[in-house]
């Protein structure tokens, strides 16, 4: 792993926060898996606090399976919690002009994290149970929630075109190219959660998806049955503690 160039915000919105970052991460082998859906779907799932952001009127919900590694700032790696498969699922939201990253769930494979993630980040974590294999360039990957609500995610899935940095304004810049996440605590305080990290080296995909249900429990239904894909092989990732979010 290595740090981002905190200097380097040509592509962000706003700049990096000046406070020291706390935990440093590398994602690979991730996929966005993105379905258009209708706005109205999931106003009702979204905290009253933030504004559903939108791309030409239509929202978007992204499954995003990857692998990561993590450690905090200062300390080695933990052997049960430092490398570990994951997949999210997510929304796009704003809040005071702030876009960000809204997660309806997070499954992992590391039990510390789960319980790390749910204490200090206030987000959705879940216990699950991960294959993850590669044949050639195709990354063969399985997740099963091992809590409730059950969800379940199976796919093939590979890059088929070059490395590409989306153009600002497009679609894809506007799916990836995001910097903060938002969560509340059980007593209902809105926070925000900077990241920094370099331009997304993406790539367009397919995907053979065998099973899906991690959708089930927000009982969604996207408008089309076939996703828009990106891959990303790598990216080497900053991230900051919760700050509130004011406003």
């Amino acid at each position: 792993m290595r740090v981002p160039d905190l200097q380097d915000v040509s592509h962000r919105s706003w700049p990096c926060p000046q406070s020291a970052w706390t935990w440093q991460q590398r994602w690979y082998d991730l996929a966005f898996v993105h379905w258009p859906i209708e706005p109205a779907a999931l106003r009702p799932l979204i905290p009253a606090a933030l504004e559903l952001d939108t791309f030409d009127q239509t929202a978007w919900i992204g499954v995003v399976p990857f692998a990561m590694r993590i450690r905090r700032r200062g300390m080695p790696g933990l052997p049960t919690a430092s490398s570990f498969p994951e997949i999210n699922v997510r929304t796009y939201v704003k809040h005071l002009g702030k876009p960000g990253v809204w997660f309806f769930s997070l499954d992992a494979a590391s039990r510390l994290a789960v319980w790390g993630a749910r204490w200090w980040f206030h987000l959705p974590y879940y216990l699950a149970s991960f294959e993850v294999t590669h044949q050639d360039d195709t990354v063969v990957y399985h997740s099963r929630r091992r809590e409730q609500p059950a969800a379940e995610f199976s796919a093939r899935y590979r890059p088929t075109g070059p490395v590409f940095q989306a153009t600002p304004g497009s679609l894809e810049h506007w799916l990836a190219e995001r910097y903060c996440l938002y969560s509340h605590s059980p007593r209902g305080e809105l926070y925000r959660g900077e990241i920094h990290h370099g331009p997304w080296p993406l790539q367009t995909a397919e995907a053979e998806i065998s099973a899906n249900s991690m959708l089930a429990p927000l009982r969604l239904q996207p408008h089309d049955t076939q996703p828009l894909v990106h891959f990303a092989q790598s990216i080497d990732v900053v991230a900051w503690g919760l700050t509130v979010a004011s406003g």
